[in-house]
């Protein structure tokens, strides 16, 4: 995820008054709503951005009201859908902020591969595909939207990641625990499958030796035991947790001092099955013991082999 630090400190997105959630068409907006109603958020989906002050209004209205209770937190999903619209979004929020309300802005992206693929499967046309081809459409919407994903709190690359481990991500970065300053996805890939866009940090285990040459690892993960012993025995691997712990020990803090909430450290290998993996699970607890820190683990690319 990433986020311009030059931005004001981001408010936790679960104690944002409003969570406005956008990106490319296919890259996984609809899931994001469904994360969030099942956390117990309202969410109004395709609302034009005009309404975002009158939904503001009714949700302080609601409160003030019944200042007593826990009322649900609001998100609206707000794309290309509605059309001419859209347009008016960066305005909207311009406005919120104006009033001294500062919306938080999740952007949903992923490659023109990915994104194409999605769109076939579900044999359905893009919204600013007109008579054109596919492509053309996202890359249309991917130049419209340029300005608002350069201006995100958040951008969630879900490229690699299918329903369930981008489910997994979003509920842990709207997870809501107050003590926790700073939420660090560790996340395997392999080069072969590219760089995840979202990448705060990239490391790559390239470095060490293969599992896959071992014949009788070579159809196990990072995930079981003998494979991540085997990388773990390596020369430089546990000398690279130490330095690498260090490393992001130093930014962490500074993240904290800069206001980012939520940073994605990518660990590489060439499939992104067998070390990567491991590296990235090892990684992920050494940084887990951090104070006020929450760290989980996503493997971008582990099965698609």
């Amino acid at each position: 995820m990433t986020a311009d630090s030059r931005r004001t400190p981001q408010t936790p997105l679960a104690d944002a008054p409003i969570v406005i959630v956008t990106g490319m068409s296919g890259a996984g907006r609809s899931t994001t709503a469904n994360v969030l109603e099942d956390l117990g958020w309202l969410v109004v989906d395709n609302l034009p951005p005009q309404l975002l002050t009158h939904l503001a209004e009714l949700r302080d209205e609601a409160r003030a009201q019944h200042p007593a209770e826990h009322l649900q937190q609001v998100a609206v999903v707000v794309d290309v859908r509605s059309r001419g619209w859209f347009a008016q979004l960066e305005g909207a929020i311009g406005a919120a902020r104006e009033r001294g309300e500062r919306p938080s802005l999740v952007f949903l992206d992923a490659t023109d591969e990915a994104l194409v693929r999605r769109f076939e499967s579900v044999r359905r046309p893009h919204p600013l595909q007109a008579d054109g081809r596919l492509l053309d459409g996202i890359q249309r919407e991917r130049e419209l939207l340029l300005d608002l994903r350069s201006s995100a709190d958040v951008v969630i690359d879900s490229s690699g990641l299918n329903v369930h481990q981008l489910s997994a991500k979003l509920s842990s970065l709207f997870a809501g625990d107050r003590r926790v300053q700073l939420r660090i996805a560790v996340m395997s890939f392999g080069f072969k499958y590219g760089l995840p866009l979202d990448a705060d940090v990239v490391f790559d285990m390239r470095f060490l030796p293969n599992p896959y040459w071992v014949p009788e690892l070579r159809s196990l993960t990072g995930r079981d035991t003998p494979v991540s012993e085997f990388v773990m025995r390596q020369e430089g691997a546990d000398d690279f947790l130490d330095r690498a712990g260090s490393l992001l020990d130093t930014m962490i803090d500074g993240y904290v001092r800069e206001g980012r909430r939520y940073v994605t450290v990518a660990v590489g290998c060439t499939g992104g099955k067998h070390r990567s993996v491991a590296i990235a699970e090892a990684l992920s607890e050494r940084l887990g013991g951090r104070d006020r820190v929450d760290t989980f683990v996503v493997h971008r690319d582990l099965g698609r082999e």
